[in-house]
């Protein structure tokens, strides 16, 4: 599976993307759990929010679109994966 988060806005402006590809990796079927639980309707969406991020998760074709304030646990432990930093 290929997972990619796409993060924009922020007080710079500045748009960050990182894709991963879980196909030979020790935890993919974690990672395959997160992203369907990150994908899942959370029902939130009171973004976009001042100087805060907007995320674009992407995975096994299916896109979710998200703001810092209304991030699902899952959404956040995913973004950091990929991302490679905190969400």
């Amino acid at each position: 599976m290929r997972i990619e988060v796409t993060r924009s806005g922020g007080f710079a402006g500045l748009t960050r993307h990182a894709a991963l590809d879980t196909g030979d990796r020790p935890d993919a079927g974690r990672l395959h759990a997160l992203a369907e639980a990150a994908l899942a309707p959370s029902g939130a969406n009171r973004g976009p929010y001042p100087d805060g991020y907007s995320y674009t998760i992407t995975a096994d074709g299916g896109t979710v679109h998200c703001a810092d304030g209304d991030l699902t646990p899952a959404q956040r432990e995913l973004i950091a994966e990929v991302l490679g930093e905190g969400a």
